[in-house]
């Protein structure tokens, strides 16, 4: 396999449209490389300033989940320690949690925060919405947000090799916008009210009706943090 490490957003253009797959840390898919067989040539864009940029309301997609520091918003932290072991966030991208994995344990963090997507193909660069990176699994070049006013998340595990832990996250924007988000299983629902909170319930009968009591309870938890209740 040729790996090839483009410096510039141009040359990763290229590499996509030449046909080489898109890699991080591989540590989605090297098992299934070696199972399957590897591709002719991948391309990783930890040379390109536009993936590995953080700080000022961006995320580059290249950045490694243990170089995700103080300069983004605390939420986010948090999700990126909260991931797998320190190896994995060692080798782990950014990009590769929130496009290229089932589990997205960035995701509840980047919806409350209202965040774009900018994302590579062989065409260009596009700015999309997390609705889209979820139904596409694209080439997330950054993510961009609004600085939040404040925000709250939480990760509760479960047992060593039983259910997928729920995340529940909640934060407020200048605007006085109340975005809340839930994963549940591999599921993440979202929604947002005003910033008093108090169409909560109303949510729960309608865009999070499908989450349980106990996933409803976190919410509930990190929306009377953020309301500093």
């Amino acid at each position: 396999m040729r790996l090839r490490l483009p410096t510039s957003v141009s040359e990763a253009r290229e590499c996509l449209a030449e046909g080489a797959i898109p890699v991080g840390g591989a540590t989605l898919v090297w098992a299934a490389w070696q199972r399957d067989g590897f591709p002719e040539q991948a391309v990783s864009l930890r040379g390109v300033p536009e993936a590995t940029v953080i700080g000022d309301g961006v995320l580059g997609g290249a950045v490694l989940l243990h170089q995700v520091d103080e300069r983004v918003p605390e939420l986010l932290r948090k999700a990126a320690k909260g991931v797998g072991t320190g190896a994995v966030r060692r080798a782990a991208t950014v990009g590769g949690n929130i496009a290229g994995s089932a589990l997205r344990d960035l995701l509840p963090a980047a919806i409350v925060l209202d965040a774009r997507a900018d994302v590579l193909t062989a065409d260009g660069v596009y700015e999309v919405d997390l609705t889209e990176v979820q139904a596409k699994t694209p080439v997330l070049l950054a993510l961009r947000w609004r600085e939040p006013v404040k925000g709250a998340y939480v990760k509760v595990a479960g047992p060593a090799g039983g259910e997928v832990p729920t995340i529940a996250a909640a934060a407020v924007d200048t605007e006085g916008v109340l975005r809340v988000a839930v994963r549940e299983g591999y599921a993440v629902s979202s929604g947002e009210v005003g910033a008093d909170g108090g169409g909560l319930e109303e949510l729960f009968a309608g865009a999070l009706s499908g989450v349980s009591e106990a996933g409803r309870e976190l919410v509930r938890e990190q929306v009377a943090g953020v309301l500093g209740e």
